[in-house]
Parts: C-alpha cells; structure tokens; sequence
C-alpha cells in the first residue's frame, strides 16, 4: 500500500508516494480540516464589525490626524488586499482628513521593492497611499525606554509620533516567539537593529520557553508585549490561514485581547504528536516563507521535535531568493566547527549579539540533532558550507538520508508544513 503526501514547495507541490510500512505518521494541523462559515472577507468584516475588548476602528480614528498602519512585508502571506482597504475605509470614516502613512514592517530584513508592495496591496493602494518601508538602520528611531530584559527600546519615528498606530498581521506559530501576529508588529517589526538584537539574545533563544507555541514565560514575546504597549499599538486586525494561505478566522480589536483570542483559537488546531522516527520531512509551507534559506528554520524545528537524535531532517524550501543574509551566510560558512560557533554566539551578551545570529543558533541547535538535507534550488556548494547536504528532489533526498543513516529499512514522519503545526514528541 502507497500513500501520497504533497508538501508546499514554492508556489507549487511536491507529491510523494510513501509505503504505508516506511511512513509512521503525517503530522498535520486540523486548520486542514476546518472550515470557516463565511468567506474570507465576511471574516474579516465581522471582525472589525465586533472588535474584542476595542471601539470599532472608525471610532477609534475620530479626531486622529496622524494615523500610521502597521503591515507586514514580502516575507509574510498576510492577505494585504483584503484587510487594508477595509482599515482605511474605517479611519477615513472617522476622519476623511486624516494623514495616513502605511508603514511597512521589515525587521532586519531587506526593504520590500516595489514589485512587492504591488503584489501585496494592489496598484491602487500603492499609487494613492504613503507607504514607508522601515529600515531597521537607516529610518529615524526613538528611544520609548527599557525593555524588560534590560535592552533599549528604539522604534521608529512614525509609529511614536502617531496620533493612532494601528497595525494588519496574521498568526502562527512562530519558533521563538511562541506565535507571530499582534505585538510582534513593533517588536522586530519597526523596531532599530539594537533592539531587535537584544531581543533575539542567544540567552532568550536558548531558553526552555523560548519555543514554538510557547508564550507564558517566553522572555521573547514578554520584551515584545512591552514594546507594543509603551509604542501604543491600540488596535490589530490579525487572520489565521490554512495551508492555501486563505483566511479561515480573524480577530479585530485591543492588541493584546485580540491576539489572545487569536492565539486561543490557533491553539486548540495547530497540536501534532507523533513518535521519534529515523527520517522526517518538513516544509516553511511554501511561498512565500520559503524564499530563502534563512526563513528555513522556522520549519525545520517542526522536525527537530520529532526526528531522532543522529538522525536526519529533509528541508524543503525552494529559496528563490538566495540565502536570505551575507550575516547568517557567513556565520555558517566561515567556520567549519559548528561548537565554536555555537559557544561563541553563547558567550556573547544581549548587547554584543550580532545580526542573525539568533537563526543561526537555531541551526545549528537543529544540527547537533539530525543531519539536515536542504532540497532547494541552491547551487550544492552553498548549502555544503552552510553544514547541510544538498538535494533537488524527495526521491534524491530519502536516498541520501538512507545512505547517511546506514539502512535501507527506516521510519519517516511527514510534516507537510512546518510552519503551520506545533510538534511535540509522544
């Protein structure tokens, strides 16, 4: 008996036939099964019809001349061109004057282009609209104090001076963070490189709560939730999407209420158990989070939780965008001695961090575990400096792992998208 699993990769699928003897479990999310009683725009209109724990929007923007949306960038599937024309029809509502600036969440990730933000938004939107795109070095920071961890809280410049800072998101889990969406829209999103750098520590990532799921005691996500109240961020309209990035839920409302019963709903979905196996293969869910190999370890800790120690992890992300970092490039490539690094990155104060080195701690944490085999369209080279082997196909990728394994006969766990489901080990 054969079994066919597709796994997102791209903007495609891979199918794979297994046999049933050799698969142990396919770890999914019962987001796969659900099934919304309304479209994806009703979602998102009832839940800015009945925000939680907020005025509507439209009231919220009474009398606010300078209003700053938040939105995700490139590397995000947040579904721009449903939620944003509906938050400024709200806020032009209250007030048709207002000056509005779109403001582009980046991170310490590379401007989005043009291209992009049409992609996102829509031509109207990017012709009629202000969007500025934060750069995490180059855009005008402030100063709104002292994160709890005890690192310096610089946002920009826009979002502080902002009579209503609103922002657009999405939720799911997230491997440091516990789940992504609400505060995380300042912190990375528009915050500078020094506090994003003192937030992603290699203390805080090595912590034991610092894991996907994870928010009750997680020291990331506490940082973030300050830097979101002391920023101001009143209101959220946030989404959860299934595996063909379509809304099957959303919440609108106060920041931190609303994300609350976003993350509550995700929660009760996103849970998958299986056994340790010799194999697992796991994706970033497609595109557009597998457009580059730094994004890739957001999936492969699905697999790390499952995957035996000594054994070995299939990644498949087509990284049409390169290695996503010269950074995390080098930091993987310069230094054949995984330990070195790692005990470098672990002896380095919040103050000292340097960027991306918490994705590469994450990595390397991954490999200390399992051999990790990146299918991708990367040339062979790259990935072999960055401690991986490389593949192009599953076929090629299973024969390879066997090989390093040793045995013909093996147990593999498919994880269809990583990303999307919180994995733990019966």
């Amino acid at each position: 008996m054969m079994r066919t699993v597709l796994f997102p990769y791209g903007k495609q699928r891979l199918a794979y036939d297994f046999a049933e003897k050799e698969l142990s479990a396919v770890l999914t999310s019962a987001l796969e099964d659900y099934s919304p009683n309304a479209g994806e725009e009703e979602l998102v209109d009832w839940a800015m019809e009945d925000p939680i724990d907020s005025a509507p929007l439209w009231q919220l923007a009474l009398g606010k001349e300078k209003v700053v949306i938040i939105a995700s960038d490139h590397t995000r599937p947040v579904p721009s061109k449903i939620i944003m024309p509906r938050m400024l029809a709200q806020i032009r509502r209250g007030n048709p004057q207002a000056d509005i600036t779109i403001l582009i969440a980046t991170g310490c990730h590379r401007g989005t282009t043009p291209e992009e933000l049409e992609a996102k938004f829509g031509k109207e939107i990017v012709s009629r609209e202000r969007i500025v795109v934060h750069d995490c070095d180059e855009s005008e920071v402030v100063n709104i104090g002292t994160l709890p961890s005890g690192g310096q809280c610089y946002v920009n410049r826009l979002a502080v001076e902002a009579d209503l800072l609103v922002a657009e998101g999405f939720i799911e889990p997230h491997f440091f963070a516990g789940f992504s969406g609400g505060r995380k829209s300042i912190l990375p999103g528009i915050a500078g490189r020094t506090t994003v750098l003192a937030n992603h520590c290699s203390e805080f990532i090595d912590h034991p709560k610092a894991r996907t799921g994870s928010l009750a005691g997680n020291p990331i996500h506490e940082d973030m939730v300050w830097a979101a109240k002391q920023a101001g961020l009143s209101y959220i309209v946030n989404v959860v999407l299934n595996g063909e990035k379509k809304v099957i839920h959303a919440v609108a409302g106060d920041t931190f209420a609303a994300h609350k019963a976003g993350t509550d709903f995700l929660s009760k979905l996103c849970g998958a158990e299986g056994e340790l196996t010799d194999i697992v293969i796991t994706t970033n869910g497609g595109y557009p989070l597998d457009q580059n190999v730094y994004q890739a370890p957001k999936g492969m800790t699905a697999g790390e939780a499952v995957v035996k120690q000594g054994g070995v992890i299939i990644m498949l992300a087509q990284s049409s965008d390169g290695t996503g970092g010269d950074h995390f490039y080098h930091q993987l490539a310069d230094e054949p001695d995984m330990e070195k690094t790692m005990a470098i990155f672990r002896s380095r104060s919040r103050e000292e961090t340097v960027p991306d080195q918490w994705q590469t701690q994450v990595l390397l944490r991954v490999l200390s575990r399992a051999q990790v085999i990146y299918v991708s369209d990367l040339p062979d080279e790259m990935v072999r400096k960055m401690h991986m082997l490389p593949a192009h196909s599953i076929p090629e990728a299973l024969a390879l792992a066997k090989a390093q394994l040793g045995k013909e006969t093996v147990t593999v766990t498919a994880i269809p998208d990583g990303i999307g489901v919180v994995v733990n080990a019966k």
